[in-house]
């Protein structure tokens, strides 16, 4: 398990927010939630620049290909496994709903707050709802976190819904050719359906006649 990477920025790509970490000679990719990459962005982070990450390692048997999710600090990763944890909410669709600083989600959590968790890309009423049935109450320690504060969402967020769905699928276990035609063909049925939730739901129903 890779649980800290500390080397030279190789490259950063904000539109996926990843970052390619050169250590010793190695890269390692990095999946980076947005608020991490807000904050990289911020302090002037850039290519060639050193950087320490704390990372959150994760393989499963449908999804063989390692993902590193980076954080700032231990205490964002920690915060990240508790999210993670929810029902239906997996490394990769967490990492791009997190837009926000922790206090912010925190905050909302146990504030009972499910407007602003909607707000995150590819969070809808129900998948928000779960989050504080599951949550509030368990994180009072993150949501005095003195972090960045991010409490808006940024101005260039990927909401490409049909993507992130695509990424519920494939962590489900289909083949990424698979999974995109299941999505095109349920779009294809019902042109109006405008989130990821309804989208995986449409799936379902197709899959099931």
């Amino acid at each position: 398990m890779i649980s800290h990477l500390s080397g030279i920025i190789n490259s950063i790509n904000s539109d996926a927010s990843k970052v390619v970490v050169d250590v010793n000679g190695v890269g390692y990719e990095v999946l980076l939630p947005m608020f991490v990459m807000r904050a990289l962005e911020d302090h002037g982070k850039q290519s060639g620049d050193e950087i320490s990450l704390h990372t959150y390692y994760h393989v499963t048997d449908r999804q063989p290909r390692p993902v590193l999710v980076g954080f700032n600090n231990e205490s964002e990763k920690r915060f990240f496994e508790k999210l993670i944890g929810v029902e239906d909410l997996g490394p990769a669709k967490a990492a791009k709903a997190f837009v926000f600083s922790v206090s912010t989600v925190a905050n909302a959590i146990e504030d009972g707050d499910a407007r602003l968790l909607q707000s995150m890309p590819g969070i809808g009423g129900r998948t928000a709802q779960k989050i504080i049935a599951t949550l509030q109450e368990k994180v009072a320690e993150f949501a005095l976190l003195k972090d960045e504060g991010y409490d808006s969402v940024p101005k260039v967020v990927r909401k490409d819904f049909q993507d992130e769905a695509v990424e519920v699928l494939s962590e489900l276990g289909y083949k990424r050719a698979d999974a995109k035609a299941k999505v095109d063909e349920a779009l294809g049925i019902s042109p109006t359906i405008k989130d990821v939730e309804e989208l995986i739901r449409e799936v379902f129903r197709l899959e099931r006649k």
